[in-house]
C-alpha cells in the first residue's frame, strides 16, 4: 500500500491525512463544491471535486468516489466517520476493485449494522439487552401489543439508524401510533429502509462504551471504557476514558462482553460496542458501531495508541504482537466538541467563515481541527469545528486541564458551544458523577437557562 483516499471531510480527514504522513503513504482527499478550499484539502497529498454541496452528490456518491480512486491508483480507501463508513455496499464495492477497504467487511457491516438484527444476535448469544422486539417489528398492532406489555415508556429505534437519528421515546400510550410512524418515515427518509424495532426505555442510564481492535487472525484486544453520556438530543457533547464511578468488576464484565460480540461477529478492524448502564450497575448491549468514533482521542491518550494507525496496519493483514496483558491505561482523558452553534438560542447552527481562531496548548493537550484561519464553515454538513482532548494523571487533573484549555480558545466569526462545555465540566453533577443521558435536558438546561 503506498496511496490512501480519504472518503470524507473535515476534522477526521485530518486525522487520518496526518497518520498516512506519519506511515509515509500518499493520500487523496475528495471534496465537494462546498469543500473547495476547505483545510484538509491543502494538507492532503491530492484533493479532488467529486460532486456539488449535497451529500448525496458528493460524500455518498459511491460511483463518484470509486471512480476518483481508480484514476488516482488509490491502494486504500478510508471512509472515516459517518457518510459511508457504516456502508456495505461502499465496501463490496471497494473489494470489487481490489481496493482495501480500512474497516470491517461486509458481512460483519449487515450483521451489526441492522441494529434489530444485531439485538436479536445478543439474545441468541446469551448477552444482556432491554426487554424488545425479537428484531424488527414493523407492523403497527404488533408493535403497540408488545408496548404495553413491556410497560411505558417505550423507545422506538430504526434499524438502520445512526448518529442519534431514528429514535423517539414514548411516554404516553395514545401518543404511541404517530411516534411509530413518524420513526418510520423519518427512517426511510434517512436510512433507506423503515424497518424498525422497539425497547423498554431504561431510565437515568448511563452511555458506555468499550473500544475493540480485532485482527482477523483470532486476536480481538480491547481499550478500555468511555463515558459518553453527556448528550444532546442523543449527540455526545463530552467524552472522558476511563469511564469513571463504575465497579472494576462490572468494568471487566463490559469489556469482555464486548471481546465476545466481536468473536462471535468475527469482527475484523476498529468498532466500538455501546451499552446501558443503569443506576445499580446493570448493563444492557445498546450497538455496535462498525467505524473509528468522534471520541477515540480520548482512547488513544490513555492507551498511548494510535487506532487510525491500527486500522491501516489491520487492513494490511498485520497480525497483533501485543496481548490483552499488554495493554495498560494511563491516566485520564477528557474530549469537548466544539461546535458552531449558540447554546443560548437553543444551540441554532452558526455557519459562516471564521475571522480568528486561537487555539489552546500546553502538556496534555490535543487539539484535533478541521479547520484554520478565515476557513468557512458551511451549512450543509456537521457543525463540529474541533475537539479538544486534555490528559490528565488523575480525573481531576484532567477536568481543570480542559477547563483550562476551553478558557484559551478563541475563535471569532462564529458562535461556538466552548462557554456551556465548562458549565458541564464544572458541576458538581458531573465531578461527582451524578449523571445519566438526558441529564444535559432535564438538569442543566433548567439551571443554565433558567427554563422550568
Amino acid at each position: 500500500m503506498n496511496t490512501v483516499l480519504i472518503a470524507n471531510r473535515g476534522e477526521i480527514a485530518v486525522r487520518i491525512i496526518r497518520t498516512c504522513k506519519k506511515l509515509g503513504l500518499n493520500s487523496i482527499a475528495v471534496y465537494s463544491e462546498a469543500d473547495k478550499d476547505a483545510y484538509y484539502t491543502r494538507i492532503a497529498d491530492q484533493a479532488v471535486c467529486i460532486g456539488p454541496a449535497k451529500a448525496e452528490k458528493s460524500y455518498l456518491n459511491i460511483d463518484a468516489i470509486m471512480t476518483v480512486a481508480k484514476v488516482y491508483n488509490a491502494c486504500a480507501i478510508h471512509p472515516g466517520i459517518g457518510f459511508l463508513s457504516e456502508n456495505s455496499d461502499f465496501q463490496r464495492a471497494c473489494e470489487e476493485s481490489g481496493i482495501i477497504f480500512i474497516g470491517p467487511d461486509a458481512l460483519s457491516m449487515d450483521l451489526l449494522g441492522d441494529k434489530a438484527h444485531a439485538r436479536q444476535l445478543m439474545i441468541d448469544n446469551d448477552i444482556p439487552v432491554p426487554m424488545g422486539s425479537d428484531g424488527e417489528i414493523n407492523d403497527y398492532d404488533e408493535a403497540k401489543a408488545l408496548a404495553d406489555r413491556i410497560g411505558y415508556p417505550v423507545i422506538i429505534k430504526a434499524s438502520h439508524g445512526g448518529g442519534g437519528g431514528g429514535i423517539r421515546i414514548v411516554h404516553d400510550p395514545e401518543k404511541f401510533k404517530s411516534e411509530f410512524m413518524l420513526v418510520k418515515k423519518e427512517a426511510l427518509a434517512s436510512f433507506g429502509s423503515e424497518s424498525v424495532y422497539i425497547e423498554q426505555y431504561l431510565q437515568k442510564t448511563r452511555h458506555i462504551e468499550v473500544q475493540i481492535l480485532a485482527d482477523g487472525h483470532g486476536n480481538v484486544l480491547h481499550f478500555g471504557t468511555r463515558e459518553c453520556s453527556m448528550q444532546r438530543k442523543n449527540q455526545k457533547l463530552v467524552e472522558e476514558a476511563p469511564a469513571p464511578f463504575i465497579p472494576e468488576s462490572i468494568r471487566h464484565e463490559m469489556e469482555m462482553c464486548a471481546v465476545k460480540i466481536a468473536e462471535i461477529a468475527k469482527y475484523k478492524n476498529a468498532g466500538t460496542v455501546e451499552f446501558l448502564l443503569t443506576e445499580d450497575n446493570k448493563f444492557y448491549f445498546m450497538e455496535m458501531n462498525t467505524r473509528i468514533q468522534v471520541e477515540h482521542p480520548v482512547t488513544e491518550a490513555v492507551y498511548g495508541i494510535d487506532l487510525i494507525k491500527g486500522q491501516i496496519q489491520i487492513a494490511l493483514n498485520h497480525k497483533f504482537a501485543l496481548e490483552q496483558k499488554d495493554i495498560n491505561a494511563s491516566g485520564h482523558a477528557i474530549e469537548c466538541r466544539i461546535n458552531a452553534e449558540n447554546p443560548e438560542k437553543n444551540f441554532a447552527p452558526s455557519p459562516g467563515r471564521i475571522k480568528s481562531m486561537q487555539l489552546p496548548g500546553g502538556f496534555g493537550v490535543r487539539v484535533d481541527s478541521g479547520y484554520a484561519d478565515k476557513d468557512k464553515i458551511s451549512p450543509f454538513y456537521d457543525s463540529m469545528i474541533l475537539k479538544v482532548i486534555c490528559h490528565g494523571q488523575t480525573r481531576d487533573e484532567a477536568i481543570a486541564a480542559s477547563c483550562q484549555a476551553l478558557s484559551e480558545l478563541d475563535i471569532q466569526g462564529v458562535d461556538i458551544n466552548s462557554d456551556f462545555a465548562k458549565t458541564i465540566l464544572k458541576h458538581e453533577d458531573f465531578k461527582t458523577g451524578n449523571v445519566h443521558t438526558k441529564w444535559i435536558e432535564q438538569v442543566l438546561y433548567a439551571q443554565v437557562f433558567k427554563k422550568a
